[in-house]
């Protein structure tokens, strides 16, 4: 059976571009839900393009579950810590004690989602270019590969 890693990142993509459209459309919550998803699609991209089971939706703790060659920054954890917030909360409205997501989120956070999503998207693009280490052994670093230096 195929991974279809490459239909995962593309569809990050897309989910991504939904994400600039809404906050350029005031909707605001919805920016920060399409950047949340196209973060998680991304970082499922790379499971499986590492031939590895991804499960759950958070995006910090997805990244976190890499094999160590592919863990992010500090950085870039932080930020998707932020998007994990926008999950639920951005979609219903009994997150809320009264009103509806799109009355809480704001323009600010539409753009750092989207940043954040953006960098999330770049880092995964990253390792899914570059080769990888043998699935058996996930968590190994491959001998000619020097996980500090891109594209080594």
């Amino acid at each position: 059976m195929p991974s279809r890693y490459e239909d995962w990142l593309r569809q990050a993509q897309r989910d991504s571009t939904h994400a600039q459209n809404a906050l350029e459309d005031g909707d605001y919550d919805w920016a920060c839900s399409a950047a949340q998803q196209a973060a998680e699609k991304a970082v499922k991209a790379l499971f499986r393009f590492l031939a590895a089971d991804a499960w759950g939706h958070s995006v910090s703790l997805l990244l976190g579950r890499l094999p160590e060659p592919y863990r992010p920054s500090a950085a870039v954890i932080d930020g998707a810590k932020e998007l994990d917030k926008h999950y639920i909360p951005s979609r219903y409205p009994n997150s809320f004690d009264e009103g509806a997501p799109l009355d809480y989120y704001t323009k600010d956070e539409a753009i750092r989602s989207i940043s954040h999503a953006r960098a999330i998207i770049t880092f995964c693009k990253g390792h899914i270019h570059q080769p990888k280490t043998d699935p058996h052994s996930l968590g190994e670093s491959d001998p000619g590969m020097d996980p500090e230096t891109p594209g080594a």
